[in-house]
C-alpha cells in the first residue's frame, strides 16, 4: 500500500469519499428525475438502489486498488456511481452531473463511445458487458503478440448477481482457454434482488461451485468485521447460523425493521441469539444487520489482495441493495427514487450541503489529496495512433472454372500473406469450432493456432491428416468452442484494440450463417462499444439445399440492411468476394472505419458467368461498382424488364434473361452485392442521408427504368425498396417460409427462385 493510502485508511478518509460517491451518484439520479424539467412526463429513470448498492465496492477499488493498466466493466445500472468517481478525479466537468439521460449527455449505461468521460467498458446488454473484459484479456494478449508493449492489466467485471442468470455468463466462463486467462476478475455484487423481486433461493454455494469447477479461484465476502466479532462472542455461533440459513426474502425484510422489531424477529427462537441481540445497543444491532462483507472496505481490500494472477479469480461479495438509502433492501426499490424530503434526510446523514450537490473535497484536505493522489495513479499514457497497413484494392485474378464463394475467403487470404504481408500480419480468424467446414483449412495450415503456449501437435506425422492444428503464440486462428455469442464477444474486443490500445487488428469471424440471428445482440453491441470486425455467415440460405429447413437462413440478409455501424454483402462471384472482403478489412482499425457481414454459399458457381471486363479501366469501374452495392452484369438493347438478383441464384437469373430474349423480351440483369448501401443510396437521393448515391444511376439508370423482379436467396422484402430507385412495378422473389430438405433445383422450385418463377413474374409485368 502507497503512503497517501496507508494514511488515508488510517485516518478513515475513504469512508468520507465512500460516502461522497453515494451523494453524487444518488443526486445525478435525483436531479435527471426530480430537478431537471420534463415537459414531456416520460419516465427518465436511473437506478439509485443499484448503485448503492456497489458504492464501496468501486470506492476500494479504485481509490485503493487499481492501477493505470487495469480495466473494469462497470454493471450498466452503475454508470452514476463511475459518473461520481471520475468527477471526483477529474476526469469530469461538472456540467455532465446534470445531464444524466439527456441528449449529448449522460448514458443511461456506461458506453465508451457515447460518454465525455473515462469509460473501459460500454455495458447495458446484460451478461454482454460482463464478459467482454474476459474477450478483452484475450485480444490484449494477441494484440500484444503482434505489437509488443500492449500494457498488462487486470480485467475487472463488476456483476450483478441477477446477470448470472444469463446464458452468456456461463458459455464465456466454459471455454477452455478462458482458464488461462489469470488477469481476469469478476466481482459479483451479490445484493440478493433483482428487477422484480428479491431472489428466493439461496444459490452462491451453486454459483461458487461451478466458477470453481470451470478452474477459476472463488473467493467470498459474506460477513464483514463488526459481524464476524459478534460471532466471535457467546451465542455468535447461533447467529451465524441463523443468517447463514434464513431464506433471502426473510432477511430483506429484517432490513426494514426498526430496533425493537429487529431484537424479536431476528432470534427465530433461539436463546443465545435472543441474549447476544439484547446486550446491543440499537445502532449496533442495526449496523450488524448490514455488515455485510461487499460494505466493509478492510474486507474488499483483504479479498483484492488475495487474488491468486495465475488464472480467473470471482470474488463473491455480499451486499444490500439501496445500501445507506431509506429504500434498503426493498423487494421494490430497483427503480425508486428518493424523494425530496429523503434527499434532505440523505445529505445530514453524509455531512454534504444539499445547496451545494455537486461540490468537490475542499482543497488541502486529506480527501481532496487521495482524489488527487489516485488520479495521478490511474492516468494512462496515451499511445501515439497507428494506422493499420495498406491493403491492395484488387489482387489482380480472374478466377475461371467453377468455384463458391465460400472457397474465396480461403484464397484470398492465402493471397494477402503474399501481396500484403504487413496487412496480413494483422488478420486474426476466429471460429467457433466451424474452420474446416467454412474453407478456413488452408489458411490455419498457413498461419498455425493462436495459444498463450506451444502445444504439440501429435497428428503432425499422421499422413492422412490434411488440417494440421499447429499451435501456439505466433498462431493467427482463434478457434472457441460451439458457442457463437462467444465468438462475437472475441470479435467486437480484437475490433476495438485499435482504440484501446492503438493496436489495430483485422478480425474475421466465421459461423454458419443460421446462427448470425443467434450472434446477432452481442455482436451488435461490440459494434455499438466501437468494435470493428468483419463477420461471415457461411454457407446460407436455402442453397444449404440437403441440409433442410433447419440450417437454412432467411431473414439474414435483412439484418445486414438494418444493422448500424455495418456494410453487409453478399456476393454472387468470386471475384465480387475477394473485392468486397479487401473493401471490408480496409475499412477497419481505424477512427472513419466500420463492421461488415458477409454472406457468401457453398453453391459451386460457373464464374465465367460474371464477364469480369478485360479492360483494365472497366475492371476498375465494375470493382467500385461491386464495393458501391450493385452492378450491370447484362444489358439488352432494348429492356422490358429488369431482373436484379443477389448473391447465389444469379445462374437462375441469367438463365431466365436467356430464355426472355428468345421470346422476344429483353432484360437488364443487375447484380445486387449490397442492398443496404443500396437504400442509403436511395435515403440520400431523397435527402434523408449524406452518403453518396451516383451508385443508383450507374446501376439503376432512369433511362433504362423498366419494370423490376428481385431474386434472392433470403427474405424478399430485403429488396423490395428497389422498385423506389424510379418507381416501376416490381415483383419480389425470395424466400419466405422454412426450408426443406432436397436438390437446390427442388428447393429453389418450391420457394420460388428458380428459372421458371423468374420468367412468369416478369412476363406478369410487361404490358
Amino acid at each position: 500500500m502507497n503512503e497517501p493510502v496507508a494514511t488515508a485508511a488510517r485516518s478513515g478518509v475513504i469512508e468520507e469519499i465512500e460516502r461522497r460517491v453515494l451523494w453524487l451518484a444518488t443526486s445525478i439520479v435525483h436531479h435527471a428525475n426530480r430537478v431537471r424539467p420534463n415537459p414531456s412526463g416520460l419516465k427518465v429513470g436511473g437506478h439509485q438502489a443499484s448503485s448503492a448498492s456497489i458504492t464501496s465496492i468501486m470506492t476500494a477499488l479504485w481509490f485503493r486498488h487499481l492501477g493505470p493498466d487495469d480495466r473494469v466493466s462497470v454493471k450498466p445500472h452503475a454508470s452514476p456511481v463511475l459518473h461520481a468517481i471520475n468527477y471526483l478525479l477529474g476526469e469530469l466537468d461538472a456540467s455532465y452531473l446534470t445531464s444524466l439521460r439527456e441528449f449529448g449527455g449522460l448514458q443511461s449505461y456506461p458506453s465508451r463511445t457515447k460518454d465525455p468521460d473515462p469509460v473501459d467498458y460500454s455495458t447495458g446488454s446484460v451478461g454482454i458487458g460482463a464478459t467482454a473484459p474476459i474477450w478483452g484479456a484475450l485480444a490484449r494478449r494477441y494484440a500484444d503478440r503482434v505489437d509488443g508493449g500492449t500494457p498488462a492489466g487486470r480485467q475487472y467485471s463488476l456483476v450483478g448477481d441477477a446477470e448470472l442468470d444469463e446464458g452468456a455468463v456461463w458459455e464465456a466462463i466454459l471455454d477452455p482457454g478462458v482458464a488461462e486467462l489469470g488477469e481476469v476478475v469478476w466481482i459479483v455484487d451479490l445484493n440478493r434482488q433483482s428487477l422484480d423481486r428479491v431472489v428466493p433461493y439461496l444459490a452462491a454455494h451453486r454459483l461458487q461451485g461451478m466458477f470453481a469447477a470451470a478452474g477459476w479461484q472463488v473467493l467470498t465476502l459474506k460477513y464483514g468485521r463488526l459481524l464476524e466479532e459478534l460471532f466471535a462472542r457467546p451465542g455468535g455461533d447461533e447467529l451465524r447460523a441463523r443468517i447463514d440459513a434464513m431464506p433471502n426474502p426473510e432477511y430483506q425484510r429484517l432490513l426494514r425493521c426498526g430496533a425493537d422489531e429487529l431484537r424479536d424477529r431476528l432470534p427465530g427462537g433461539s436463546e443465545p441469539v435472543a441474549r447476544l441481540v439484547a446486550g446491543l445497543d440499537d445502532a449496533t444491532l442495526l449496523a450488524a444487520l448490514r455488515n455485510l462483507g461487499g460494505h466493509d472496505l478492510g474486507s474488499l481490500t483483504g479479498a483484492f489482495e488475495a487474488i491468486d494472477d495465475t488464472r480467473p479469480t470471482v470474488i463473491f461479495a455480499y451486499t444490500v441493495k439501496g445500501y445507506g438509502l431509506p429504500s434498503e433492501g426493498h423487494p421494490q426499490n430497483h427503480s425508486s427514487l428518493l424523494s425530496a424530503d429523503q434527499m434532505t434526510g440523505l445529505a445530514a446523514r453524509l455531512g454534504v450541503d444539499p445547496d451545494a450537490p455537486w461540490a468537490r473535497f475542499e482543497e488541502g484536505t486529506e480527501a481532496a489529496r487521495l482524489c488527487a493522489a489516485t488520479a495521478a495513479r490511474l492516468r494512462r499514457e496515451a499511445p501515439a495512433p497507428q494506422a493499420p497497413p495498406a491493403l491492395p484494392t484488387d489482387i489482380g485474378r480472374t478466377p475461371k472454372g467453377t468455384a463458391t464463394t465460400q472457397a474465396a475467403l480461403g484464397r484470398l487470404l492465402l493471397d494477402l500473406t503474399r501481396e500484403a504481408p504487413e496487412a496480413a500480419a494483422r488478420v486474426v480468424t476466429v471460429s467457433p469450432d466451424v474452420s474446416s467446414s467454412t474453407n478456413l483449412g488452408g489458411w490455419v495450415n498457413k498461419v498455425g493456432v493462436w495459444s498463450t503456449s506451444e502445444r504439440r501437435d501429435w497428428f503432425a506425422d499422421d499422413a492422412e491428416t490434411i488440417l494440421h492444428w499447429r499451435e501456439g503464440p505466433a498462431g493467427q486462428h482463434i478457434e472457441l468452442g460451439i458457442a457463437e455469442t462467444n465468438l462475437v464477444g472475441l470479435l467486437g474486443e480484437l475490433g476495438a484494440t485499435w482504440s484501446r490500445w492503438n493496436r489495430p487488428l483485422l478480425p474475421i469471424g466465421v459461423l454458419y450463417d443460421p446462427f448470425v440471428g443467434r450472434a446477432l445482440e452481442p455482436w451488435s453491441f461490440g459494434i455499438y462499444a466501437g468494435g470493428q470486425s468483419i463477420l461471415i455467415g457461411t454457407p446460407s440460405g436455402v442453397t444449404l439445399a440437403p441440409e433442410g429447413g433447419a440450417h437454412q437462413s432467411i431473414v439474414t440478409p435483412s439484418i445486414g440492411i438494418e444493422q448500424p455501424g455495418c456494410v453487409a454483402y453478399e456476393p454472387a462471384f468470386v471475384l465480387d468476394t475477394e473485392w468486397t472482403l479487401l473493401a471490408s478489412l480496409a475499412r477497419l482499425g481505424r477512427p472513419d472505419g466500420g463492421s461488415a457481414y458477409l454472406r457468401l454459399s457453398t453453391r459451386p458457381v460457373d464464374q465465367t458467368l460474371a464477364a469480369v471486363p478485360a479492360d483494365p479501366a472497366a475492371r476498375e469501374r465494375r470493382r467500385r461498382q461491386v464495393v458501391a452495392g450493385a452492378y450491370p452484369l447484362r444489358r439488352a438493347d432494348r429492356p422490358a424488364v429488369t431482373l436484379a438478383v443477389m448473391g447465389a441464384p444469379a445462374p437462375e437469373a441469367l438463365a431466365a434473361v436467356d430464355r426472355l430474349e428468345q421470346a422476344g423480351l429483353g432484360a437488364d440483369v443487375v447484380c445486387v452485392t449490397s442492398p443496404g448501401l443500396l437504400f442509403q443510396a436511395l435515403r440520400s437521393r431523397q435527402g434523408l442521408d449524406d452518403g453518396p448515391n451516383w451508385i443508383l444511376d450507374q446501376a439503376f439508370p432512369a433511362a433504362r427504368a423498366t419494370p423490376l423482379v428481385t431474386v434472392l436467396d433470403g427474405h424478399p422484402h430485403t429488396l423490395a425498396f428497389l422498385a423506389g430507385v424510379n418507381n416501376v412495378p416490381c415483383a419480389t422473389l425470395g424466400v419466405t417460409g422454412f426450408g426443406q430438405s432436397g436438390s437446390i433445383e427442388d428447393v429453389y422450385r418450391h420457394h420460388g427462385i428458380d428459372a421458371d418463377s423468374i420468367v412468369r413474374a416478369a412476363l406478369d409485368l410487361v404490358p
